[in-house]
């Protein structure tokens, strides 16, 4: 299998090593890939453990009869659909239960929603350690952004969410940022905080194949230099922010082409694209939607640099993905890997305004050749010392192994 052979073998060894063979359940409100990050990370993890005899399962709170569950790479127990946007499911505490001998570890995922409090009383009850992955859940900008949600939070954390992370084994976090960031949120807060870095497989790198598979469906966007925004179309990530700053060095560079690919889940598309054509851009930008599989990685293998001015996010695994597809990244200081990002020189950080996203474009494009092949090379290194999956797996079984 491809995600076999994209492994080092030092990496291989130390996933395979002596390490006694475990069964993981990852708990999470929900394994559908259009959810995004948290749910391909598990699946990338499952992949990985698998070398070594590791076995991961999902618990989730999806409906039983989803149609995106069949071809699933590891088992998914879907006992839902769950309530509200609670995702309450009661089917499974019962589940977890009558199942939780059959398993070594738990990993809960995410935070606000049934699973976390579910997991933590049927855990606690059987006397079974358990740990807790936010994954950005707690930042602070969701309570400058939403007050009135986050004080509906405020009544719900000192009875539930807080005691979830206070008798957890361990709380893990993705990255330094993260862990600073979720300590003020609430002033109730005490847990043991552990960090490790996310990460993404190797992506294929047949990269003309992949070009001509993207390109002979968009023939009219060959010899541009194409800017890739590969995310969600959601306020949150700062895609206003990104036309209009596109909108404002566009003349300068007359081949340049904003490729705005992604799932619209808000309804937000189409204010954008008339944003783009009272700014007179709108021929300038285009909108596949959500691209997945050889048509994903050839629109990476197609742009020149991958942009990102997001508001929040916790980690981005389309960041580390862009990297491994040795793509440069324009991100804002709210995507928690700014600080790795600017270490390495693999992309240009700014604030998450128009001033800021405009100077991360301007940077770009106004570089030489020699400066953006040099940048190029920049993320490739990130990828690999960074943001392999493979060195998450082994990271994440050592914690699990020693808080056993």
């Amino acid at each position: 299998m491809a995600w076999v052979q994209a492994l080092g073998g030092e990496s291989v060894s130390a996933l395979v090593g002596d390490n006694k063979k475990m069964k993981i359940l990852q708990i999470i409100s929900s394994m559908n890939p259009l959810t995004g990050g948290p749910a391909e990370v598990i699946r990338q993890l499952a992949l990985h453990m698998q070398i070594s005899g590791h076995i991961t399962e999902c618990l989730t709170a999806d409906a039983q009869d989803a149609d995106w569950l069949d071809g699933q790479p590891l088992p998914i127990h879907a006992l839902g659909p769950g309530r509200g946007v609670y995702a309450y499911c009661p089917d499974m505490a019962d589940w977890l239960s009558t199942h939780a001998h059959e398993y070594d570890a738990f990993i809960v995922n995410g935070l606000w929603q049934y699973q976390g409090l579910m997991a933590r009383r049927v855990l606690t009850r059987l006397g079974i350690p358990y740990h807790v992955m936010p994954h950005g859940m707690l930042d602070p900008w969701f309570k400058h952004t939403y007050p009135l949600k986050h004080l509906k939070k405020w009544l719900y954390w000192p009875w539930a969410e807080y005691r979830v992370l206070r008798d957890a084994k361990s709380v893990i976090f993705t990255c330094e940022e993260e862990r600073l960031l979720a300590r003020k949120s609430f002033w109730l807060y005490r847990c043991n905080e552990k960090v490790i870095s996310l990460g993404t497989d190797t992506p294929p790198q047949d990269k003309e194949r992949l070009q001509n598979v993207f390109l002979t469906q968009y023939p009219q966007l060959s010899g541009k230099r194409l800017l890739l925004f590969l995310s969600r179309i959601h306020a949150k990530k700062g895609c206003d922010l990104l036309i209009e700053a596109f909108a404002a060095v566009a003349a300068q560079y007359p081949d340049a082409h904003l490729l705005m690919a992604g799932p619209d889940q808000t309804g937000w598309q189409r204010k954008l694209e008339e944003l783009a054509q009272g700014l007179g851009i709108a021929d300038r930008i285009s909108w596949p939607g959500m691209l997945t599989g050889d048509m994903k990685w050839g629109a990476f293998h197609s742009s020149e640099v991958f942009c990102l001015p997001s508001h929040q996010e916790n980690f981005g695994i389309v960041v580390a993905e862009a990297l491994a597809c040795g793509k440069p990244v324009l991100i804002s200081s709210k995507v928690n890997i700014w600080r790795e990002i600017e270490a390495d020189n693999a992309g240009f950080v700014n604030e998450d305004s128009l001033a800021g996203t405009q100077s991360g474009l301007q940077s770009w494009l106004g570089s030489s050749v020699r400066q953006r092949e040099e940048m190029s090379a920049n993320a490739v290194a990130c990828f690999n010392n960074r943001f392999r999956i493979d060195q998450v797996a082994v990271r994440l079984l050592e914690i699990i192994d020693n808080d056993a």
